[in-house]
């Protein structure tokens, strides 16, 4: 059983930075991409950033390339997001999610690739 925490989220102002964690369990938390998703209200869900069972190499949506930075601790079986300047359009319930199967060495970058979620944790950017 995989379960997924995540912490960190909040308010904050336009320009101003969040660091999002994931904490997973389970012991093939190294076998797997792991990404975050986000789901702004009326919105369908977007994929915002993956990375690889190594934590190497890593995959963004446009709109957060050079702002956001997604890592990995394997050694604490966690995951990160690093935000900086932050934008209302940022604004959104964020889902930490482990990938479906093995990706190697493609990454998975649309939500149906992953079937087990966090249960999200709010971002608001005010402007």
């Amino acid at each position: 059983q995989v379960q997924l925490v995540e912490s960190g989220g909040g308010l904050v102002q336009a320009g101003g930075s969040l660091r999002l964690s994931c904490a997973a369990s389970g012991r093939t938390f190294t076998s797997y991409a792991m990404g975050w998703i986000r789901q702004a209200p009326g919105k369908e869900r977007e994929f915002v950033a993956a990375v690889n069972r190594s934590g190497g190499p890593t995959s963004y949506v446009d709109s957060v390339k050079g702002r956001f930075t997604i890592s990995r601790d394997n050694g604490k079986n966690t995951v990160y997001l690093q935000m900086n300047s932050l934008k209302p359009e940022d604004s959104a319930v964020y889902y930490c999610a482990r990938a479906a199967r093995i990706f190697n060495p493609v990454l998975p970058i649309t939500p149906e690739l992953y079937n087990y979620w966090g249960q999200g944790t709010q971002v608001t950017v005010s402007s």
